[in-house]
């Protein structure tokens, strides 16, 4: 890939190539946009068919971590790192020591985080040489379990959603179907229950299903059959690109609210399903509770304070409705234009204090 040119192309800073011999490893750091704070963004481990895969992939997790701590109201830019490498075979304590050392020598501007092909364990050995990461052991005083965290700012966006779409944010008696009930889409469920809604669920994974069925009263069905059923709102918390040209002509829901990343298969979907009058919570809008949660182990973490902010996914889904309706978009790329108005408000206003200064500095010449 022409590698400046795509940097130009969507406004990146910095690009930084991580090798140890060694230890075998081989990273790519990607910094996106600092211009609300440091870049903060996980650590993923995969087995890329290609170093330009690797490199494309970090690319684009940054940016799109840019875009979520902005539209979370963080205080962050986005930043992500992935390194190449088989997870269940190729890691080692001096690979992650050495990483932590690269991350160490960027002096705060990239804050990591656990991700794909990652742990909590590797993070620990990451924080033995850098302060600059989060997600660790609660004995170093971190958050934990972020799954919780997450759901509970899922059915917070869930239920705004719902007040748009049914003119009141009660889940009571709502059917909701909920894909894929794993460690996220369990704590959902949990709250869903607990407010009174029916819940129709699926996952590859039998004991998944049947841990909600007889906790909560779930009715299951077969995974191809979740798009089609009679629901009220459709909850993705599985797989990315579910939204599709096959799936978009199955649901009868008036909203779409979920925990899964890259919930649209292409942009056009979300178009489509704006069209069809779905009322849609942008993935990375809804799902921002765990982001939220470990950004709050930078102040020394207070689960109550977190909670509070993870709170505030309702408002910021609303706030994507109203702009979605006052420039007349889809829900998706409001939640963009949300995100790019906070950044521009912030460079407008360091560019104005730089100003300011400077013409302070040539008066007094």
């Amino acid at each position: 890939m022409e590698i400046f040119q795509y940097l130009e192309k969507y406004d990146y800073e910095q690009v930084v190539f991580c090798q140890d011999k060694q230890s075998g490893l081989k990273a790519i750091i990607a910094i996106h946009d600092t211009t609300l704070g440091p870049a903060l963004g996980g650590t993923r481990m995969w087995t890329y068919a290609s170093e330009d895969a690797a490199i494309e992939d970090a690319l684009r997790l940054a940016r799109g971590m840019t875009y979520k701590n902005a539209a979370a109201g963080l205080n962050l830019g986005g930043g992500k790192t992935v390194i190449i490498g088989d997870p269940r075979k190729d890691k080692n304590e001096e690979m992650f020591r050495a990483f932590g050392r690269y991350i160490q020598s960027l002096n705060g501007r990239y804050i990591t985080a656990e991700d794909v092909g990652t742990t909590v364990e590797d993070m620990d050995l990451i924080h033995e040489e850098t302060d600059y990461v989060t997600g660790i052991s609660p004995t170093f005083g971190s958050s934990g379990n972020p799954s919780p965290v997450t759901a509970y700012g899922v059915y917070r966006g869930m239920k705004a959603a719902a007040k748009e779409a049914f003119g009141t944010d009660s889940l009571l008696g709502k059917t909701v179907a909920v894909q894929g009930v794993g460690n996220v889409a369990y704590h959902l469920c949990r709250h869903l229950a607990e407010e009174g809604a029916l819940l129709i669920v699926t996952d590859i994974n039998k004991q998944n299903v049947q841990r909600v069925v007889e906790e909560f009263g779930a009715k299951a069905v077969d995974p191809e059959d979740i798009y089609s059923v009679d629901c009220d709102i459709y909850a993705p918390c599985a797989l990315g690109a579910v939204i599709n040209d096959d799936t978009i002509v199955k649901l009868k829901a008036k909203v779409i609210a979920g925990a899964a990343n890259n919930q649209l298969k292409e942009p056009r979907h979300g178009d489509l399903i704006h069209e069809k009058g779905i009322v849609y919570a942008p993935d990375y809008v809804i799902n921002a509770g765990g982001v939220i949660n470990i950004a709050d182990e930078l102040k020394g973490y207070n689960r109550e304070r977190a909670l509070k902010k993870v709170e505030g996914i309702y408002d910021n889904i609303m706030k994507v409705i109203e702009i979605a309706k006052r420039d007349n978009l889809p829900t998706y790329r409001a939640a963009d234009r949300m995100a790019e108005e906070r950044i521009a408000r912030m460079r407008n206003s360091r560019s104005q204090f730089l100003q300011n200064e400077k013409d302070i500095f040539n008066h007094r010449r």
